[in-house]
């Protein structure tokens, strides 16, 4: 359930149909299983957060919010432009507030992850900031890489037959 309204919030925020894109430069998958890199156009971070500590979580998320507006390195100034956060009116099945991270498109070799961005943005940063974020965790965070299946305001291609054994194209 949660997937699907994920998903929906994407659709709803009114992606422009796309012509056939041109490949994205390689992505080099990360090391690292904590990070959240996408190797897809677009990106889904769901976050689960204790329901008593999401003013914990959305300082973490505003005060980032605001450290990549001033930011003027391109590849944040970037990834920036096309990153929104959603609250969803409603909680998971256990009572958690769902945050949606919404990334499109991505930017290649990109790592997300709020905690490493307000680590190397914020020089002032209180030392408790980043573990109260920590802390809001409900779930680690899920990271879906999303691959365009239709459009629905475009007609779709034809479905190519497979082709039948010693059958020439």
């Amino acid at each position: 359930m949660t997937l699907i309204w994920a998903f929906l919030l994407l659709v709803a925020q009114g992606a422009a149909p796309q012509s056939p894109a041109a490949p994205k430069p390689a992505i080099t998958p990360p090391a690292d299983p904590a990070s959240s890199h996408f190797t897809a156009d677009a990106g889904i971070l769901l976050v689960f957060v204790k329901p008593a500590l999401t003013a914990d979580y959305e300082l973490a998320i505003r005060t980032l919010q605001e450290a990549l507006a001033k930011d003027p390195d391109p590849g944040r100034s970037a990834a920036a432009k096309s990153w929104k956060v959603y609250k969803a009116n409603e909680p998971d099945a256990k009572g958690n507030p769902i945050y949606i991270h919404v990334m499109l498109p991505t930017v290649p070799n990109f790592d997300y992850r709020p905690s490493l961005l307000l680590d190397e943005l914020v020089k002032d940063l209180a030392p408790e900031l980043l573990t109260k974020y920590a802390d809001s965790f409900a779930a680690p965070p899920t990271r879906l890489n999303l691959v365009e299946f239709a459009h629905m305001s475009v007609a779709p291609l034809p479905i190519a037959e497979p082709k039948k054994p010693g059958q020439q194209r």
